[in-house]
């Protein structure tokens, strides 16, 4: 029953997270936004002392129950070792505790913390790994799905669905997800939950209080024939069944260990309770041999490998009536990289977002993408290629589990200046090819730019967009807007702490 409970919470919890980062409408960042919120690591950033504290009061009764019920990453390793486990039984073994390095990446994780150095922070945080496997890996072939469903519900004129734009907002961070995902997914197929045991530092945190916990995995040595099937079966190797001895700090509370014990043997009780479990029909170790699905095996890495191909795919040639191939813009140098509204400065953003593009997935414009700077690798940074950060839009304040982002309501965003719109002569279509423009100015929301004469002394000179940098909140539509190809005649350099006009 305790594997079965346990199966249950953390299939419903790894299926809603993960549509939190698929979700193409928005609509389930409401209703299940709090799973976020609940991850160790975020709501360690983010101070939530109430959910901290129920973590912490959670470990020290049932154990790291957090790692095998709540954590994304830590349920995705028990699918893949599962689809082995089908296929060679029994197949695990006890081994001692790698100790040394598993404080070592704590101590690296800390210093890093300490020190600022967010990118390496990103990469060993947990909820952020998985985060970042489903928003490059998952949601890519996700939306290609999407994209199909849409095509065939209009042949039935049905706009149940429609279509989103797939492609890779960053090839560095897409990569990094790849690596993740077969680093990850070869140490679950092998060991079980050896990334748990040895790398993570939130396991490595959590397995402190985990050798207090009330309730403990515990083994009467009376009843025990000392068969082994329960450490065979223990994808921690915590269980040292010949000397009926079992390691709480790496133990995850699955269960697997009584559901195979034939002689009810082991229970999940208190220490000091000689209780145990009767042994009925349920505990009696299945041996009929099932078929197996061998093209489960490859799914996870196929997921991967689809997700380039899904994203070309989709990728449509754009074109001005159907004459001339509309040219892609190209990023501007800015001195200083754009931040959300609600981070308050870059500062405020390195220091508290674990990278876990969850604002990126939720992002409804195509804004926001992970970073390639090293000191803030993966981190969301803003661009407006594709598209623009509309003053209504406080989705991802709405969706940061960290507090990187802080929530910030509509009236508040379109007061925030998080940078300026600075013109660039050589670019503008009035001066480069002689005919009337502004659109910059027709679509700018605060009004804070205007067309005026090149010489205000002669009222037939090509009018040239002025900017009025206190009116400015750096949406960038005027840079998104902009005619010009490939780069903008006009674009949004940022502000290193975000001011209100």
């Amino acid at each position: 029953m305790l594997r079965k409970i346990r199966i249950t919470l953390a299939a419903l919890v790894f299926v809603l997270i993960t549509l939190l980062f698929l979700d193409v409408t928005g609509a389930l960042h409401v209703w299940l936004g709090w799973l976020a919120k609940i991850q160790f690591f975020p709501a360690l950033l983010a101070l939530n002392v109430g959910i901290l504290a129920l973590l912490i009061i959670g470990t020290l009764i049932f154990g790291r129950i957090y790692c095998s019920v709540i954590c994304p990453l830590g349920i995705l390793q028990d699918i893949i070792s599962n689809v082995h486990t089908r296929r060679k039984k029994n197949r695990f073994r006890y081994s001692p505790a790698k100790s040394i390095l598993r404080y070592s990446v704590l101590v690296v994780f800390i210093a890093a913390f300490i020190a600022g150095i967010g990118s390496l922070v990103a990469l060993l945080s947990p909820y952020s790994s998985y985060g970042r496997i489903a928003e490059n890996l998952f949601r890519p072939v996700w939306g290609a799905g999407n994209n199909v469903l849409a095509s065939i519900a209009e042949h039935f004129d049905s706009y149940s669905f429609y279509a989103t734009d797939v492609w890779i907002k960053s090839m560095p961070t897409f990569v990094i997800a790849a690596v993740s995902l077969v680093v990850i997914g070869f140490l679950a197929w092998r060991g079980g939950r050896t990334y748990c045991n040895t790398i993570c530092p939130v396991g490595t945190i959590l397995s402190f209080l985990a050798r207090f916990s009330w309730l403990k995995i515990h083994i009467d040595s009376d009843k025990c024939n000392k068969c082994g099937l329960c450490s065979r079966n223990c994808k921690a190797a915590c269980i040292d069944f010949k000397n009926h001895n079992i390691d709480y700090s790496r133990c995850v509370v699955c269960g697997n260990c009584i559901g195979k014990c034939h002689k009810s043997a082991i229970s999940y009780v208190h220490p000091s309770k000689k209780t145990s479990i009767k042994e009925t029909p349920s505990n009696t170790e299945k041996t009929e041999n099932k078929p197996v699905d061998g093209n489960r095996r490859s799914f996870l890495l196929g997921a991967a490998l689809a997700t380039t191909a899904a994203a070309i795919a989709q990728e449509k040639k754009k074109v001005d009536g159907g004459l001339a191939v509309i040219e892609d813009k190209v990023a501007p140098e800015r001195a200083t990289p754009l931040t959300p509204p609600g981070s308050y400065s870059a500062q405020n953003m390195a220091k508290h977002c674990t990278a876990c593009q969850l604002c990126v997935s939720a992002c409804p414009n195509g804004v926001l993408r992970p970073s390639t700077d090293l000191m803030k690798f993966m981190q969301p940074m803003m661009s407006y290629e594709r598209g623009y950060c509309r003053p209504e839009c406080t989705r991802c304040s709405d969706v940061c589990p960290t507090g990187a982002i802080k929530p910030i309501t509509r009236a508040d965003k379109s007061s925030t200046q998080i940078g300026h719109a600075v013109w660039v002569s050589k670019n503008c279509v009035p001066l480069v090819d002689g005919v009337e423009c502004g659109n910059c100015a027709r679509h700018c929301p605060t009004g804070a730019i205007t067309m005026i004469n090149m010489d205000s002394k002669d009222e037939n000179s090509p009018k040239i967009p002025a900017v009025n940098v206190s009116r400015c909140i750096g949406c960038g539509a005027c840079e998104n807007l902009c005619p010009a190809r490939p780069f903008s005649a006009i674009y949004v350099e940022g502000h290193e702490m975000h001011r209100i006009v």
